[in-house]
C-alpha cells in the first residue's frame, strides 16, 4: 500500500499568496500520487482561487483559517494572539497528527517561535536549527543553521552538524557527507571563542565525518557538504550567496545582450546555459526545514513562486518517507526521545 504524505501548505502566506501557493500544491498532487496537501487559509478566498485549476479532488483539501500573521508583526506576540491565523493552524495539523509536515512562506520569526511553542522540540535536542540547502559547484551543501539560532552555543552546533549529516544522508542522498565548521582560517586555532570550543569537540564526534574548518570562499566550490555556523554568520553567508548569485546571472545576461556579435554567441550557448543556471536556482532545492521538532516545518523564501512550494511539498514527502526524525531520535537523543518538549511564549 502506497504512503501518502500529507503536507499541511499556508496558503496565506508570502508575497505571492495565495495564487502561486495554491498552483504550486496543484502542481504536486498532480505530478505524484503520495501527497495530499491541505490548504491552510481563508476559506472562501483558497476554494476561488482552487476553482482556477484542474486537480485530483481527493487529494487537496480546505482548513479554514481566516487570520494571517502579516511579515512585520512581532512573531511571539503573533503566534501568541491569532491562534486562528494560518501559521498558527498548520501548524496544530503537524502537533496533532493530521498532517506530517507545515510549509510556509510567510514571517520566519513566526515560523521559529511557532515550531517550538506548538509543534515543540524532540526531548533532548536544545535548538531547532534552520538549514537550507545551497548549489555548489559539486552539487548542494546543507547551510546549518541560518536564521534560529544567533547566539548558539558548542553543544548547539554539534547538534547542528550532526542533524545535517543525518539530513545530507537521508534526504539528499550523500554517502558518509562532509562536515565542516565555517572558520577564518584552516588552522585548528583560528576562529572565535565559539569555534575554538566546538572544533575539538566536532572531531570528537564518531558519527560524523568532520574535515575540520571551511572558509567562506571553498563553500561555493563543494568543500563540504555540511557547513556549520551560528545563525548570524550563516544567514549573511545565505544572503550574500544570494544577492552575489542575481547580480552574476543579471550582468552575465546583460553582457551576451550588448552586442551583435555576444547576442549570437548567446544563441550557442544558450542550452549550457539554461543547464548551468538552473543548478544554481535556489528554487529547485525547496524550503528550509527547521530541524529537531516533533515533525516538519518548512520555511520557503517570501517571494516564493509555485515551482518552490511545490519543490518544498517533494521535501516533505522525502523527509517524511525517510522517517528522518526517528533517525534523529534514535542517533542522536537514543531511546525515550519521544515526549515533545515545549518552549514557553
Amino acid at each position: 500500500m502506497q504512503t501518502i504524505t500529507v503536507v499541511a501548505l499556508d496558503a496565506m502566506g508570502g508575497d505571492n499568496a495565495p495564487a502561486e501557493i495554491v498552483k504550486g500544491a496543484v502542481d504536486a498532487v498532480s505530478s505524484r500520487e503520495d501527497i495530499k496537501v491541505l490548504l491552510v487559509g481563508k476559506e472562501d478566498v483558497v476554494r476561488g482561487e482552487l476553482s482556477r485549476h484542474s486537480y485530483p479532488k481527493e487529494r487537496i483539501g480546505i482548513v479554514d483559517a481566516p487570520e494571517v500573521i502579516e511579515m512585520a508583526e512581532p512573531p511571539v506576540m503573533a503566534i501568541r494572539k491569532k491562534k486562528q491565523s494560518s501559521m498558527v493552524v498548520g501548524m496544530n495539523l503537524v502537533k496533532q497528527k493530521e498532517a506530517d509536515a507545515f510549509v510556509t512562506a510567510g514571517s520566519s520569526g513566526a515560523v521559529l517561535v511557532g515550531g517550538q511553542t506548538i509543534i515543540g522540540r524532540i526531548r533532548g535536542i536544545k535548538r531547532p536549527p534552520l538549514a537550507p540547502l545551497i548549489p555548489t559547484a559539486s552539487g548542494v551543501s546543507l547551510l546549518i543553521d541560518c536564521g534560529a539560532n544567533v547566539d548558539a552555543r558548542p553543544e548547539h552546533l554539534v547538534q547542528f552538524a550532526r542533524m545535517g549529516a543525518i539530513y545530507m544522508e537521508k534526504v539528499v542522498g550523500v554517502k558518509n557527507p562532509r562536515v565542516a565548521i565555517v572558520n577564518i582560517g584552516a588552522e585548528e586555532e583560528k576562529g572565535n571563542a565559539l569555534v575554538k570550543e566546538t572544533f575539538p569537540l566536532l572531531r570528537a564526534c564518531t558519527d560524523i565525518h568532520f574535515v575540520g574548518s571551511i572558509e567562506a570562499r571553498e563553500i561555493p566550490g563543494g568543500s563540504a557538504d555540511v557547513i556549520v555556523c551560528e545563525a548570524f554568520v550563516g544567514n549573511v553567508i545565505l544572503k550574500l550567496y544570494e544577492g552575489l548569485s542575481a547580480t552574476l546571472v543579471s550582468a552575465i545576461r546583460q553582457g551576451l545582450m550588448s552586442t551583435v556579435r555576444s547576442k549570437v554567441g548567446a544563441a550557442l550557448a544558450l542550452p549550457a546555459m539554461k543547464k548551468t543556471l538552473k543548478a544554481f536556482d535556489a528554487t529547485e532545492y525547496g524550503g528550509a526545514p527547521l530541524l529537531g521538532l516533533n515533525g516538519l516545518a518548512v520555511k520557503t523564501h517570501g517571494s516564493s513562486k509555485a515551482k518552490e512550494i511545490t519543490n518544498s511539498i517533494y521535501q516533505c514527502v522525502t523527509f517524511h518517507e525517510n522517517d528522518i526524525n526517528g533517525i534523529i531520535r534514535e542517533r542522536i537523543i537514543g531511546a525515550g526521545g519521544e515526549e515533545p518538549q515545549t518552549a514557553d511564549l
